[in-house]
Formats: structure tokens, sequence, C-alpha cells
């Protein structure tokens, strides 16, 4: 919504005023919170665990996960980026890579990539063939002896190069998941809060038809403050609580953070930037288009809303 908004400004300094403390000590902001944030998502999202950063969101849940499933092995996409800790490295292609490897419960599947990717827009079903790639990962990891906790993936991978998945991928690869006992978490940590501009979230792209069963958000949520989320089922969250060992975070879900959250969540609607978005990226893709036209070197422009990617090439036949 803009650096220093003055809206955001004004809620952090009236809320820092009167209180901020952990959130073991229960106060209405997080509660009014949760609430807003329920009517941007489907009905079934609806409990929330608030957070500092979008690292922190990923690793619980992947926890949810594991906790839910009993299972404990991950499919990813590749080249994805899910965060910086120990836990989120060991599912980033991106980093891990460079570092220490794929662990044995780390599966990576193709980025469903219509440009550059396996299959492409010329294949007679991409979203098919990408979605079989995953069923072949579990059928692979199954007879192993391994079992899917979670296919972790970005809504629309943004490390990986910009990537828009074609319509019904993720409902296909759901299906996969779902029947080898997993769960389908939608990283929206960069890539949600209206970005997209027709829909809230990005995962909305992929139909109606489609919801994940966590979502994770961080960085735009606080507007540059230190605030992060992950929305769950009831079932997923009850399993969780089963454990007996509460979640608990020192910071997350302070009022003062809720009370930021609340004024993006306001600011975007009072400013329309969700029609902006679409706005801005609309006339944004045009123009490259434009570009694309007389400027060999640029193979493909994709996007939606103010996510946009122009991909450089040396050869139009590669």
């Amino acid at each position: 919504v803009g650096h220093c908004h003055p809206d955001i400004v004004k809620a952090a300094h009236e809320q820092n005023q009167l209180l901020n403390t952990n959130s073991r000590y229960l106060h209405d902001n997080l509660v009014d919170y949760a609430e807003r944030l329920s009517k941007t998502l489907p009905e079934k999202l609806c409990i929330f665990y608030f957070l500092n950063s979008g690292s922190e969101a990923n690793d619980l849940a992947l926890r949810l996960a594991r906790q839910y499933t009993e299972h404990e092995d991950v499919i990813v996409l590749d080249h994805a980026y899910h965060g910086h800790l120990t836990s989120l490295i060991d599912i980033s292609p991106y980093k891990f890579r460079n570092l220490e490897g794929q662990k044995e419960w780390v599966h990576v599947a193709p980025v469903p990539d219509t440009y550059r990717g396996l299959y492409r827009e010329d294949h007679e079903n991409s979203v098919t063939a990408y979605a079989d790639e995953v069923k072949n990962i579990i059928e692979h990891a199954h007879k192993r002896g391994r079992k899917i906790a979670a296919f972790f993936a970005e809504s629309l991978p943004s490390v990986g190069g910009q990537i828009i998945p074609p319509a019904g991928y993720f409902q296909k690869v759901a299906e996969h998941v779902h029947k080898a006992g997993g769960v389908f978490i939608a990283d929206e940590i960069q890539v949600g809060f209206g970005r997209v501009g027709k829909h809230f979230w990005a995962f909305q792209l992929q139909g109606e038809d489609f919801i994940p069963d966590i979502v994770t958000m961080g960085k735009p949520i606080g507007n540059g403050h230190p605030l992060a989320c992950v929305a769950t089922t009831k079932e997923i969250a009850e399993a969780f609580a089963a454990t007996g060992v509460e979640y608990f975070n020192t910071f997350g879900g302070n009022p003062v953070s809720c009370a930021i959250g609340l004024a993006v969540l306001d600011v975007i609607e009072k400013e329309h930037l969700q029609a902006h978005a679409t706005e801005v990226g609309n006339f944004l893709m045009k123009i490259l288009k434009e570009q694309q036209i007389k400027h060999p070197i640029i193979g493909d422009v994709r996007g939606c809303g103010l996510f946009i990617g122009v991909d450089l090439i040396k050869d139009q036949a590669q």
C-alpha cells in the first residue's frame, strides 16, 4: 500500500500508545483481524495462526501438515524458495542445490511452465502432463516406503521465474496428493493480497473449485511491519492441537501488528488497490508486449495484475 502510508503509520502509533504485549494476553485486535482475513478466503480456511515472518509461516505450515497426515515427505516445485529457516532451505531447490543437497524426504516436481518447461503451449494437455509428473513422484515414493505429507508450492512461482501455472493444474495435483494422504499448501507470501488484481489470492486464478488445505502469507500483509499468518482448516488445526503442545509465538499477533494488519486491509479496500493492480498491470503488459514485437530478445511476457515476468532469450527455437 506504499511506503509509510499515513493510515498505517497512524494505526501503529495509536496502538503503540495504548498497549503492545505478547499474544498470551487476549486482545480484540487479534480476533478482529482474523475475522477480516477470513472474509477474503474460502469458508473452510477458518483457523488462523499469527507469526512474524513468511519463513515462520511456512515452517508452521510444514509442522501442521506433518502432524495432520502423520507423514514426512514433501513435494516441491523445481527452483522454489520458501524461506531461510533450516526446514525451508531443505524444501527450496533454489537454495539446497548450492548447499547440502536434496534430502531423501524431499521430492522435486517440474515447474508447470508452458513457455520454457517440459510441456509447453503446443502440448496437447500440459495441465495433465505436469500433474502426472507429481503423480509419478508419489508412486515412486510409495515404492520406496515413503509417505507424502504435503505438496508445497507458491500459487505463482516467483523465484522460479514469474510462472503462471495453467488453470486446472492445482486441482489435478491436489487430487493426487489427497489420494496419497497429503495436504496442499499454497504459499502466498509474495503473490497474495490482491497483487494479481482480479482475485485477492493468487490460488483463485486456478478456479473456484480449488481450495488449498493451508495458505501462508507474509510480506505485504504488514506493509513492512513484521507480520505473517497461516490459515488452515479446523480438521488440520485440531490434529495439531491434539498433541497437547500449544503453538505460541511471543510477538506473533500482538496488538500493534494486528492494528497494522487491519489498517492494510482498510487501505486496500478504500483505495481500490485490487482494481488498481488490474489496471496498471494490464497497461504494463500492453506496452511490454509492444516491446516484444520490436525486440527478438524478449521471448515471453506473462503475468496477471502486478505479478509480471519478462523472459529474455538468446534463441527463439529453444
